[in-house]
């Protein structure tokens, strides 16, 4: 229930539980595994109640460059909670995409899903296209598929491949298994290359398709299905 609402993965709901800050109707909850009924008993976190979802809502958008994915924006800007408000449903957005980066995001109220899909060690891929300023030679193209040292702690890997060329242009698709910021251009910039364009065309089994930029559409079930499968909840 906790991972369901939001509150936190599975494990770190388990550790929530450990520390005393769960309580089923006054009593503090210290052993995994606990069952209790959201219809009936009062559940609180950290002395909140908990408040589950009726439904889970599951939509793909297709951000265009220009909008900033927050629900709001000091500067006025656009943001995705202009999106979310017309859809008429309590929906955050998956991870992010930096304002100039367009292509697939999933906006849903599945909290456990969410997680899953934002935390590196469930390596569920992103895949992106990206112009670059010239075309990428062989060494180059190892270096990423070996993994490329872009902050502290471990390379970042990633599947690539050249798609096509466009005069001295050069146009590959990415994909990695991590969400660091800005990863995919700061992979390319290590390597003395430029990103002129990246849109991201896939997440997991999903796949932005031909969905129109700016333009929303609603999950089918075998897609929810694949998805929370390749993120390990099905």
């Amino acid at each position: 229930m906790l991972a369901r609402a939001g509150i936190a993965s599975r494990r770190a709901a388990e550790d929530l539980i450990r520390r005393g800050a769960v309580t089923v109707n006054g009593h503090v909850i210290r052993e995994l595994g606990t069952r209790a009924d959201p219809r009936v008993d009062r559940i609180t976190v950290d002395g909140k109640p908990l408040r589950l979802q009726t439904a889970l809502h599951y939509v793909a958008f297709n951000k265009p460059v220009g909008v900033v994915t927050t629900l709001t924006d000091p500067e006025g800007r656009p943001c995705v909670g202009d999106v979310i408000a017309a859809l008429k449903h309590s929906l955050h957005p998956v991870g992010r995409l930096d304002y100039h980066t367009s292509g697939l995001l999933l906006l849903t109220n599945d909290g456990e899903l969410t997680a899953r899909l934002t935390h590196a060690r469930y390596g569920v891929p992103k895949t992106y296209a990206a112009k670059l300023d010239r075309s990428p030679t062989a060494e180059q193209l190892t270096k990423l598929r070996r993994g490329v040292k872009i902050e502290q702690g471990p390379a970042a890997r990633a599947r690539v491949r050249p798609t096509r060329t466009s005069g001295a242009k050069g146009w590959v698709t990415v994909t990695i298994y991590e969400g660091r910021n800005r990863q995919v251009r700061r992979m390319f910039e290590e390597l003395g290359l430029r990103v002129e364009k990246l849109r991201r065309v896939a997440i997991g089994p999903l796949s932005l398709g031909s969905l129109p930029t700016g333009a929303t559409r609603k999950l089918l079930t075998e897609e929810v299905t694949l998805l929370r499968r390749a993120a390990g909840l099905e």
